[in-house]
């Protein structure tokens, strides 16, 4: 791997590997790109879906690495400098948190946000970082709203905290860093900018994708629109909370005779706050006729309809939010102290986001997008008892990929555990070990990458039982799809998660099972139900009879190694839902170049996402146990066979009969 890396890299080409677990994939792609960095003065980034590895690459492979390769820098050559880079947004101003704390009885509307500041000020004196990664949780969630780094707000040398800048001082060590590690959300949050010629990462020679499977829903949602009911009740009440009176506006101090420009603000705050209510009633509307559920991994199903046509709500926000964003941008002349114009300036660009957003979304101006409305549950903690978001995102991102990153000057590496959709055998052509990838690089837009698909060095064979055990008939106090959960957890004596395609399901059953698996002395944790997906996640690692039941992110990303994880429960093939509107209008797409959907999208997509599950179970080479899978499908339906295919080599299948 670490020399397919190498060529691609020398020849500014792009490559896709699978590699299974254990491979070591961190150092195969790691070395190839300090020697360029050390021998060739080159830059690399490289980007990953989930915090834990980002750490891991730069606390512990890359400084293992960089000790080792010490000696292949050249005497006058650069030396490695290495970053974990973090979008804005993680930092802390400490302008704005000494302002936020001169003005904090005016500012908040209760005590639990003040703790909440508090909170953030013992931690501000104490962090080296001052990013998000070591702040302790906070009451109020909001309150960092008010004291995080804002390119709108940010006096940059005027600003007389400059030299205490945690931010500033990490877009220096940015400008200097030459291997750049980042998540897949802020590289594509880059290249989306890039389109405006306003990007803020360094000009880079190579990148690398680790954790490859994620890149194109990242980019998807990059590359479109989102517009949330909460967001804008945040603005709003931030600006002036209706119930208190406190906020923003309503402690500026302005300059003498100044005073009805403040009034006549606040005055639009409150028709742009009855504006989001009507503009978003409307869509709640839309959700009462034909919404099918989406599978969220919040612990709820969200129901969603999708929006065809433009024009289909009335846009009243566009022009409140328009009239509100004039009128601040006109209050900076009033304000006494350049602290409050650059506030100010970044309150006006926000609503002027959201104005520009809604306007965008209503009338589907943005091309080759699936456009659709999503209801969710409350943010309690700001407030709010509904949740809903207008969004669209492209129907395929392949074409935006193949202009925008593949098109490019630099190399593109992508690997994962889980990039094709079927084993390649000993002695098969080039071409035809290309069909395995075929799905990975029409999705993403790398077609004619270089591939390269290597197993696992564990012995799947010994480590891993997998058992197709169909479901039985009703009957009893539990359903069957309990009792077969029962009997296979009870028999590891716990150590088992439960892979769900919905919450619906997945609460069903942790309903059914409860009482159950408590006389059995299994502790039950329900995602969703039972604390945060890292909560549950700490709680199941700290007792080996543990049950976990959890769906979408419980199937990927989760690295629980040794006894503590011996059975894994696929309880249904993972398809993506056909009514959820992305997937409907990608079918539809595919339907109108005569190709099929199934085959060629929804079925390697549900393998992937079957093998990702699969994955969870042996992270090490001590590791075994059993695979349950309780969809007869994989037995009986005809396309049963290439979930089964996919499988490590020398798996092999035991067929049980139901209970």
């Amino acid at each position: 791997m670490a020399l397919a890396v190498a060529d691609a890299m020398e020849r500014r080409g792009h490559l896709l590997v699978e590699a299974g677990t254990g491979v070591g994939k961190s150092f195969a792609y790691l070395v190839p790109a300090i020697l360029r960095c050390l021998r060739r003065g080159e830059r690399v980034v490289v980007a990953t879906h989930t915090i834990s590895l980002q750490e891991q690459l730069v606390e512990k492979d890359i400084p293992v690495l960089r000790d080792v390769l010490a000696d292949q820098a050249l005497a006058d050559g650069p030396e490695l400098k290495p970053i974990l880079v973090k979008g804005r947004g993680n930092y802390v101003s400490v302008r704005r948190l000494r302002l936020a704390s001169e003005r904090q009885d005016r500012l908040f509307a209760d005590a639990a946000a003040r703790r909440s500041l508090h909170v953030i000020e013992d931690w501000a004196y104490a962090t080296t970082d001052g990013t998000l990664s070591s702040l302790p949780a906070l009451e109020r969630s909001g309150v960092w709203d008010r004291v995080q780094s804002d390119s709108g707000n940010c006096m940059g040398r005027k600003c007389p905290t400059y030299d205490q800048c945690f931010f500033q001082k990490a877009r220096a060590g940015l400008e200097e860093a030459n291997l750049l590690v980042c998540n897949h959300a802020l590289f594509f949050s880059d290249l989306a900018l890039r389109a405006q010629d306003v990007g803020f990462l360094p000009k880079y020679d190579h990148v690398i994708f680790d954790e490859a499977h994620m890149v194109e829903e990242v980019a998807a949602e990059h590359f479109g629109v989102s517009l949330a009911e909460g967001r804008v009740q945040h603005l709003l009440t931030t600006l002036c909370h209706p119930r208190t009176g406190k906020g923003y506006l309503p402690q500026l101090s302005l300059a003498v005779g100044e005073t009805g420009a403040l009034e006549r603000a606040l005055v639009l705050v409150d028709q742009a706050a009855a504006a989001a209510r009507a503009f978003f009633d409307e869509l709640a509307g839309l959700m009462r006729t034909e919404g099918g559920p989406w599978t969220q991994d919040a612990g709820r199903e969200a129901p969603c309809k999708r929006l065809r046509e433009p024009g289909v709500v009335t846009n009243v926000l566009t022009p409140a939010l328009r009239e509100l964003s004039l009128r601040l941008s006109g209050l900076r002349d009033a304000v006494k102290n350049d602290a409050d114009r650059y506030e100010l300036t970044a309150y006006s660009q926000r609503a002027e986001m959201i104005a520009a957003e809604a306007a965008t979304l209503v009338s589907q101006t943005l091309p080759d997008c699936a456009y659709w409305v999503e209801a969710g549950g409350g943010d309690e903690s700001r407030g709010f008892n509904r949740r809903m978001t207008f969004a669209c995102a492209p129907i395929e991102v392949g074409p935006i990929l193949r202009e925008r990153l593949f098109r490019q000057e630099h190399s593109v590496i992508l690997t994962s555990a889980t990039l094709a959709t079927r084993r390649v055998k000993p002695g098969e052509s080039t071409e035809r070990s290309e069909t395995a990838f075929a799905h990975a690089m029409g999705r993403l837009g790398c077609e004619g990458a270089s591939t390269l698909q290597l197993g696992s060095p564990f012995d799947f064979a010994t480590q891993v039982r997998v058992i197709v055990q169909p479901l039985g008939e009703p009957g009893g106090r539990l359903s069957p799809m309990s009792r077969a959960i029962l009997r296979h957890v009870e028999e590891t004596e716990g150590g088992a998660f439960v892979l769900f395609t919905s919450f619906a399901a997945l609460n069903r059953c942790a309903s059914e099972l409860a009482g159950p698996l408590a006389a059995a002395g299994l502790p039950v944790l329900a995602h969703g139900r039972d604390g945060s997906r890292t909560a549950i996640l700490q709680r199941f690692r700290e007792n080996e009879r543990s049950v976990l039941l959890g769906a979408s992110s419980f199937w990927q990303g989760v690295d629980v190694r040794g006894r503590g994880l011996r059975n894994v429960i696929i309880t249904k093939l993972p398809f993506d839902p056909p009514d959820r509107p992305l997937t409907q209008a990608r079918y539809e797409l595919i339907e109108s170049r005569g190709g099929n959907p199934f085959m060629e999208d929804s079925l390697p997509r549900a393998v992937i996402r079957f093998l990702q599950g699969f994955g969870r179970l042996i992270r090490g080479r001590s590791d075994t146990g059993r695979v349950v899978i309780l969809d007869d499908r994989v037995r009986t339906a005809r396309y049963g066979r290439h979930f089964l295919e996919a499988l490590p080599s020398g798996v092999r299948v035991e067929q049980w009969e139901a209970d």
